[in-house]
């Protein structure tokens, strides 16, 4: 009986595969019940709820979602006030250089190698404002050197002056309209010229110079508010409460050798003005 009855369930076993074989060949694809099933009727079973995440009340977590709260986006920076104020606060050159040195809201000193400042002596009577500090001026921290540093010795020497004349009535003091030092030479974006021209407005208010050169574009453009050097030259006018004189750069005259003429022109008209003052 008992090997009679394991060869039964062994041939139904073989006979059930071979007609689950022959179903799926015939198509078959689901298994499905001697009765139909209605899936409506079927109880919901509701997800089960997450448990809460438990909130971090570390101080620095409160901090964190203390200043998302009171955040309203990002804060707009108004550089250019930023620098009013931190030229006001200077009480002397010195201070002034320091203000100008941790002001962080212009990208040019970020590719400037040094911070250009001024050379000379302070209180000299003419002050000569340069345009942006060039290779030379960055490599060395000082305005006006290398070539153009030698024909403007050479230019004001004419006239009587000189960067290291002891007394205010034969010296100069030179600085420039930007610090640093623009990459690849380019001009500097309005942006640039009206975040620093507070730093050059305090920069003669302490020097207090006489007179004030504009050997330029830039630093004309910065002192009177329009940049054509070639159309002012030789033109007294007004600026930072002072009588300025816009000069040809050396620069220029380095490339344009033919204009040294007027720039003699605008060296003697310097001159008269300091003899009858």
């Amino acid at each position: 009986m008992i090997g009679e009855s394991a060869e039964a369930a062994a041939l139904e076993w073989r006979t059930a595969r071979a007609l689950l074989e022959w179903q799926v060949e015939m198509g078959a694809d689901e298994a499905i019940l001697d009765a139909p099933l209605s899936r409506y009727e079927l109880p919901v079973t509701a997800p089960r709820a997450a448990a809460p995440p438990v909130p971090d009340t570390s101080p620095r977590a409160v901090a964190k979602a203390q200043a998302a709260a009171t955040s309203t986006g990002p804060i707009e920076v108004d550089a250019v006030q930023l620098a009013k104020d931190a030229a006001a606060r200077a009480p002397t050159l010195e201070a002034l250089r320091a203000a100008i040195a941790e002001f962080e809201h212009c990208d040019l000193k970020r590719g400037a190698r040094n911070l250009v400042f001024a050379d000379g002596l302070p209180g000299a009577r003419v002050m000569v404002l340069g345009d942006a500090p060039g290779r030379e001026e960055d490599a060395e921290g000082l305005p006006f050197v290398g070539r153009e540093g030698a024909l403007l010795d050479a230019m004001f020497q004419a006239i009587g002056l000189s960067r290291r004349a002891a007394t205010p009535q034969d010296a100069l003091y030179l600085s420039t309209t930007l610090p640093w030092r623009p990459p690849q030479n380019r001009m500097p974006t309005p942006a640039e010229i009206a975040m620093m021209r507070p730093f050059v407005a305090r920069h003669i208010a302490l020097a207090k110079p006489e007179i004030v050169v504009l050997m330029g574009g830039l630093a004309c453009e910065v002192a009177l508010g329009k940049g054509s050097i070639l159309r002012q030259r030789g033109i007294w006018a007004e600026a930072f409460e002072r009588p300025v004189l816009p000069i040809l750069s050396p620069a220029y005259l380095l490339r344009s050798p033919q204009a040294k003429r007027d720039a003699w022109a605008d060296l003697l008209a310097l001159k008269a003005r300091l003899t009858a003052a």
